[in-house]
């Protein structure tokens, strides 16, 4: 509603001639004032005004000091003075005039109640200046800001406040901002402001409560925060803004502390402060995401809330690492702490002997192999210490004395007599495979890891398992065969033992992380309990320096680097010095009777190898051996190389008491693993029994022929027979080993998808009869027919899983005979069934 300006112009000449302070303003922040007011000033308010100028007219202007503060230059001169009755009068109405005036709201209160939507309560009637500063005193929590003057003065300057922040709110609102509270801008400042205090150092805190902290103001942002910064000034002033200016605080720097913490001075001692609602002062802010620290965004590593995420992230990502390695290792070791502590296959190592020596009657630098107390057995070992060699090879462990008078059976002679002519006595025996030299699909469980680690053979477990290498084959060699292996093999009618061991036994080489020297002791006990037994000894150098076939159970699957390649000349010699040692040692006199065959070297793989290379080297070795002192009734043995036995007619006639090796299995060749099952009995009954017979003939072949290796198995379904992680011949999945297209078609007598491993991989609990009487009719066909030569050793005596290439397992199956030379079945083709009711796919 319209104001009438000149009411406006008539109070302010009133109010000239009556105040004490005589404040001016230019006339352009009076208009700006008078506007301000126009639209808040009711018609109640001008009416009390034009009474209150109409009351002032009609008394003197004078006020008592202690309610005011007038200045006594103004006062009426003593000319003009009142008796002490009519000035006591006076002073009484004026005081009511007073409390009638400051009883009535400002024009910043209305504002207040506006946005509180609350009505202060009506102040008592103060009767006197004291009662006006007592009262005023308990209300400062209230919000009021300046001391008790003069009504008029009082009313003048809260109307100046209320109009300086009503200016700051409509130029706000004009700037697309808003005003609320006692000195912030909640919403936000211009974006050139909030930059100038970024570069003067403000920091932006929330708006909680919190105590003050001196020297320190807190402004408004653009989007509501707050900023604290250290306003002193050169002189020590403090430079006051805000809503102090607002309400006339000028100079809170000088003023002293209160004891609630505040800052400001006061009107008679009394203190002034902010409460702490309304605090812009704040002495620990309260951080948040968004502030900035010292004029700049906030360090990561200042926000506590940022950092206690970071560290959960990172907390989360180590669990999953250690889950991933658990996972991608989950059998890297899987049964290590088994074979660590020897708890293998054939039961463990002991050291019941060790306490009847000292400790101290071995040399602190003897080598491992030489101290029993770091063996993990002693059993049957000769523990007084010894550093004597033969051969440059260590006789720690053996015993000075020993006995030879033991026999097998009763079917063959004792050790101390001669076993004559094998021809009409053929051996019969079995291999201690995958002992002493490791075979994958003997033992899988040394070879549980991770494929991606490429551990295939025994060079690479030993260089991933490094310095554990020992304890690990170790336990192995001390669990896997022991004396009651022995003992059993006797008892099944056998009378051979065929024992695989390699070079590393006796020596290694520069880059060779193989265990050195260890399996020697092993193997020296093993001919000890044979001897124990009465059973007659095959020593096999299964691998050579270099690997003579390049297969895993050579010791390193791969190239064949032996009498091959850029070292095949130097591993040539490194073979013939392991003959050399070797022999030396083995020909001393206790070794006399138990060996009965000494191997050169186990299945060279002739097909990729020089054949005249082969045959100069085998002639070297022999007379090696010979020189050495190896008797002539042993007999020296050199495998047939892959050539066909009619290849080796006329060759290596030379050499005195030498056999000619051969492996005969159905599953490794292509044709013969498609024969059915009774397929498969005649030919070993008629193929196999014709090429011993061949090349046992001089004339058609070598002449003394033996069968060192063979088994029941009837597919190549075994776990890693073909290597670690092939597939198989019999159901066409022998990738990566086989590239050629027929590698890749099912062998089996389907010859198509139907073919499977899972039967035939089954444990003995789950074969058929049917199944059983083919495999014992199939192990009596052949051992029939390599008895036409000088006899046979059955690979292997004992496995983890393939019952099919266990005897031990095999014979507990019924599938072999429990002795050996008591058969049900020697080769009566007439007697071979048709299996019709077997399946042809297993």
């Amino acid at each position: 509603m319209p104001r009438d300006p000149s009411t406006d112009r008539e109070a302010r000449g009133e109010r000239r001639r009556s105040t004490h302070h005589g404040h001016h303003r230019n006339r352009s922040s009076a208009k700006h004032d008078r506007d301000g007011d126009r639209d808040r000033e009711t018609d109640a308010e001008r009416e009390e005004r034009r009474r209150k100028r109409r009351s002032q007219s009609r008394r003197p202007t004078s006020t008592p000091r202690g309610a005011g503060g007038g200045n006594e230059s103004d006062a009426p001169s003593s000319s003009q003075g009142l008796s002490a009755a009519a000035l006591a009068q006076l002073n009484k109405a004026n005081a009511k005039d007073k409390a009638k005036s400051r009883s009535r709201p400002t024009s910043r209160q209305p504002e207040q109640r506006r946005r509180s939507s609350r009505a202060p309560a009506p102040e008592p009637e103060i009767r006197d200046a004291r009662d006006l500063a007592l009262e005023w005193e308990r209300s400062r929590g209230k919000g009021r800001f300046a001391p008790p003057e003069d009504s008029e003065d009082a009313e003048r300057e809260a109307r100046r406040a209320a109009r300086r922040a009503a200016r700051t709110r409509e130029r706000s609102r004009a700037a697309g901002y808003e005003s609320v509270g006692q000195g912030g801008y909640e919403s936000g400042e211009p974006p050139e402001r909030e930059r100038r205090r970024g570069r003067k150092g403000y920091e932006k805190v929330d708006g909680g409560g919190g105590g003050l902290a001196p020297k320190v103001i807190t402004v408004a942002g653009p989007s509501g925060e707050r900023y604290e910064r250290d306003r002193t000034t050169k002189g020590g002033r403090r430079v006051v803004s805000g809503a102090q200016l607002e309400e006339g605080i000028e100079n809170v720097q000088s003023r002293k502390p209160h004891r609630s913490g505040l800052r400001g001075g006061g009107f008679m001692g009394m203190n002034f402060g902010v409460s702490s609602e309304d605090s812009m002062l704040r002495a620990k802010p309260q951080e948040t995401e968004s502030e900035l620290w010292r004029g700049k965004p906030r360090p990561w590593y200042k926000q506590k809330k940022k950092l206690w995420w970071l560290i959960g992230v990172c907390t989360v990502l180590l669990i999953i690492i250690i889950i991933v390695a658990a996972v991608v290792v989950p059998n890297s070791g899987k049964d290590e702490n088994k074979r660590d502590d020897g708890s293998g296959g054939g039961g463990s190592g002991g050291k019941s002997n060790l306490g009847s020596i000292s400790p101290d009657s071995i040399p602190k630098d003897a080598p491992s192999y030489l101290n029993p107390f770091v063996w993990a057995s002693t059993d049957d070992f000769n523990l007084t210490y010894t550093a004597e060699t033969v051969g440059d090879l260590p006789l720690m462990g053996l015993f000075t004395s020993w006995d030879d008078s033991a026999r097998a059976n009763d079917k063959v002679p004792p050790l101390n007599k001669p076993w004559g002519d094998y021809t009409k006595r053929p051996a019969r025996g079995v291999n201690v495979g995958g002992w002493l030299s490791l075979e994958p699909f003997i033992t899988p469980s040394l070879f549980d890891y991770d494929s991606r680690f490429g551990i295939v053979d025994e060079y690479t477990l030993c260089s991933y398992l490094a310095s554990r290498c020992a304890s690990v084959l170790e336990a192995h060699y001390a669990s896997f065969v022991t004396e009651s292996t022995f003992r059993d093999i006797a008892a099944a009618g056998l009378d051979h033992v065929r024992i695989p061991f390699s070079y590393w036994a006796v020596q290694t080489y520069e880059g060779d992380p193989y265990l050195f020297r260890t399996s020697w002791r092993y193997l020296l006990r093993a001919i000890e309990y044979c001897r124990k037994y009465g059973l007659r000894v095959n020593l096999d150098p299964h691998g050579l320096p270099g690997s003579q076939n390049g297969w895993n159970h050579s010791g390193r699957l791969g190239a064949i680097n032996w009498l091959n390649g850029t070292e095949g000349d130097l591993n040539a010699r490194r073979s013939l010095e392991f003959h050399d040692r070797l022999s030396r040692f083995f020909s001393q006199p206790r070794y006399r009777n138990v060996i009965s065959h000494y191997g050169l070297a186990n299945e060279p793989k002739m097909t990729e190898l020089s054949v005249p290379a082969v045959l100069e080297w085998t002639a070297q070795a022999s007379s090696t051996i010979r020189k050495n002192g190896i008797p002539e009734d042993v007999i020296l043995v050199f495998g047939d190389g892959f050539r066909g036995l009619g290849n080796w007619q006329g060759e290596l006639q030379s050499l005195p008491n030498a056999a000619l090796d051969v492996h005969q299995y159905v599953i490794f060749n292509e044709e013969q693993i498609a024969y059915n099952h009774s397929q498969k009995i005649r030919f070993a009954c008629e193929g196999w029994a014709r090429q011993t017979r061949e090349s046992m003939d001089r004339s058609t072949g070598f002449g003394p022929t033996l069968v060192a290796e063979w088994s029941q198995a009837d597919t190549d379904c075994a776990k890693h027979l073909t290597n670690v992680g092939w597939g198989n011949r019999w159901t066409g999945t022998l990738g990566p080993g086989g590239t050629r297209p027929k590698d890749l078609r099912p062998r089996c007598p389907a010859l198509d998808r139907t073919c499977s491993c899972e039967e035939a991989n089954a444990g003995p609990e789950r074969w058929s009869d049917g199944y059983k009487r083919f495999l014992r009719m199939f192990a009596e066909a052949q051992m029939d027919s390599f008895e036409k030569g000088w006899g046979w050793f059955y690979w292997v005596w004992d496995t983890e899983d393939a019952a099919q290439w266990s005897y031990k397992k095999g014979m507990a199956a019924g599938v072999l005979p429990q002795k050996a030379y008591e058969r049900e079945f020697n080769c009566d083709l007439s007697k071979i069934p048709s299996f019709s009711d077997l399946p042809e796919t297993y």
